[in-house]
């Protein structure tokens, strides 16, 4: 049994403060709450993190505010912030925590960066590794290819946390990636923004036993986008090296362009391909913001569908703003977000469905969350 991602602590990390304990299930984990009470920040901690264990903390920062924007209240208040992320099985667990503070320049630094590797049939006490502190970036990426003892321990939870995917794809305007021409090679995983989607579907339908996967997007597309027949895989006739989003109309033989799709179809097209991949490249934990962005009604239904089918290969963490979407998911499966405004943090409670059965013999999840039964209100 692979390790699963259990549960987040956060502290310090914009509206969070008080070490707060995100609770995640082994398939999908919805957020819900009113706007403003820290659902994205789950989001972007996760997108902030793709950076850092890439050694690329310090250009995300500087892009995103730099410190103070990450900081509770600012640095006056918040001199740093922690972060823990908890896998487990039933022989193991592993833990990755970091707290980054303050420095001169409004940068983060880490001030603390700590592995901790228990095997229960092995060990009765976890492994530890303790890495320097006072540096930019993480050292993960050092001790994976130093040749000390822990170096494959290293290695493995780094491939733990390299497989937290973010993922958000509401940009499609007119200069988006994902309506720019693509390098054709650029398909071994899908972008973040869905910027390669034209060259990841070619990898998919061209790959050995990739067709049944590209031809179950096309029906899922098809179901929502009914005059859509087919993407036009094929290399830019002004450079072999690129590919177009290019699409063909049921019926007709003119080729149309990622630009005469509208928002909500284009945003569809990359979420039923993400959902919808092959298993071997789907990644362990997808974390989606608002993926019911411009959707149809009808396509939200589908939506879930996916997000359940995808659950079976990989951990899906949604924040969402869908009584819609939410309605198509178990009780348990939902965290609640709120504002504790006397601490002044979020805070987060997972749904007890038990404690819920009454209720939810009358009503349904979203009904509860109108009536404020659940909380997550304004």
């Amino acid at each position: 049994m692979k390790l699963k991602l259990n549960e987040i602590s956060l502290s310090g990390y914009k509206s969070i403060d008080g070490e707060q304990k995100i609770p995640i299930n082994d398939d999908v984990t919805v957020l819900i709450g009113a706007n403003g009470v820290g659902k994205s920040n789950i989001i972007s901690f996760f997108h902030m993190l793709g950076f850092a264990i890439t050694g690329s903390l310090q250009r995300y920062v500087a892009e995103h505010g730099f410190a103070n924007s990450f900081l509770h209240y600012g640095s006056k208040q918040t001199q740093s912030m922690f972060a823990k992320l908890t896998f487990s099985d039933k022989q193991s667990k592993d833990e990755y925590s970091f707290r980054l503070t303050h420095a001169a320049g409004d940068i983060l630094i880490y001030t603390e960066e700590t592995l901790s590797i228990l095997n229960r049939e092995k060990f009765k006490d976890p492994f530890v590794i303790t890495m320097d502190v006072g540096r930019k970036e993480s050292q993960l990426i050092e001790q994976s290819m130093v040749g000390k003892p822990y170096k494959n321990m290293v290695q493995f939870v780094l491939s733990l946390l390299k497989g937290c995917q973010y993922f958000q794809f509401h940009d499609t305007s007119s200069k988006s990636e994902i309506k720019q021409h693509t390098n054709i090679a650029n398909n071994r995983m899908l972008r973040s923004d869905a910027g390669n989607l034209a060259a990841f579907l070619y990898g998919i339908k061209t790959k050995k036993g990739g067709e049944p996967y590209y031809a179950r997007i096309i029906r899922y597309i098809q179901q929502v986008f009914p005059q859509f027949d087919d993407f036009v895989m094929l290399p830019s006739i002004q450079n072999e090296y690129f590919i177009d989003l290019d699409w063909r109309e049921k019926g007709n033989n003119n080729i149309f362009g990622a630009h005469q799709i509208s928002d909500g179809t284009l945003r569809f097209m990359a979420l039923a391909t993400l959902l919808l991949q092959p298993e071997d490249t789907m990644p362990p934990i997808i974390v989606l913001d608002e993926p019911e962005l411009g959707l149809h009604p009808t396509a939200i239904d589908i939506l879930a569908g996916m997000i359940k089918k995808a659950s079976n290969t990989a951990q899906i963490i949604v924040a969402t703003q869908s009584p819609r979407l939410i309605d198509e998911f178990s009780a348990d499966k939902i965290v609640v977000v709120e504002r504790n405004n006397r601490e002044k943090t979020s805070t987060f409670k997972k749904l007890d469905e038990m404690g819920l059965q009454d209720w939810l013999k009358d009503y349904t999840t979203s009904e509860l969350w109108d009536k404020n039964v659940i909380g997550g209100r304004p």
